[in-house]
């Protein structure tokens, strides 16, 4: 029974000399979290190429072909905003060549290339399968990237960031229990919100020329499916706290 007492004893006078020597102590803490939102935007992105042995015959073909498209694009949708990405030229050479004794053979001009890009951002995800096979018509889809739009993004900022800092406080409530301290003996000497304000997301590319050169439209097109998916916002906080 004595030895149990000393035993007691001796546990309950190392708790306060326990807590005494982590005072001061500084801590690094981290907070994450990710809040996902459905995609109200799209980017879609359309080309037409033409190729002909007359340079100015293949350039208003496609000059021709995109007037058109963009028309049909702004009967559809006429909220969307319309851009041109690119517009291409240059020259075709046939691949047979002729040696000429003492000269370097020489290729021979048979034609040009041209093509025009142009994209568009909707947030009329219900009439875009009804504006892409429209345009399909005439023009070909190049691809599409669905996201947030600006106004979305504003909206869920203090969400995303009320999100981190829970997470955060949590972690701290259980160090500090841990270490036998309460979240008030700690003093947050500084905290840095990594990717606040954000408004980073991934862009649709157009594909290089030379790839495009089998892919065009003509005729009627049935409508494509599209699913629009959601988008994932995260935030990492960190924290350089310090222990009274």
């Amino acid at each position: 029974m004595k030895k149990m007492i000393g035993l007691t004893s001796a546990m309950l006078f190392s708790l306060p000399v326990f807590a005494q020597s982590i005072s001061g102590t500084v801590i690094t803490l981290a907070g994450n979290a990710e809040i996902k939102a459905d995609n109200d935007q799209a980017v879609v992105t359309f080309f037409i190429e033409e190729q002909d042995k007359d340079k100015a015959v293949a350039a208003s073909r496609v000059n021709q072909k995109m007037k058109a498209g963009t028309e049909l694009i702004k009967k559809e949708d006429p909220q969307a905003e319309l851009h041109t990405r690119g517009y291409y030229s240059y020259p075709i050479y046939n691949d047979a060549t002729k040696t000429v004794a003492g000269q370097a053979p020489k290729q021979q001009l048979v034609g040009w290339r041209t093509g025009q890009y142009l994209e568009v951002k909707t947030q009329n995800l219900k009439q875009l399968p009804s504006t892409a096979a429209a345009a399909q018509s005439i023009l070909a889809l190049n691809g599409v990237n669905f996201g947030l739009s600006d106004a979305t993004i504003a909206k869920l900022e203090s969400e995303r960031i009320a999100a981190g800092y829970k997470d955060f406080s949590q972690k701290l409530t259980m160090i500090t229990h841990t270490m036998g301290k309460n979240p008030e003996d700690v003093v947050i000497e500084s905290l840095d919100f990594d990717n606040a304000g954000s408004n980073m997301r991934p862009m649709a590319m157009a594909a290089e020329p030379m790839m495009l050169r089998s892919a065009r439209a003509a005729g009627p097109v049935d409508a494509p499916s599209f699913e629009p998916g959601y988008t994932s916002l995260s935030i990492h906080i960190t924290g350089k706290l310090k222990l009274k």
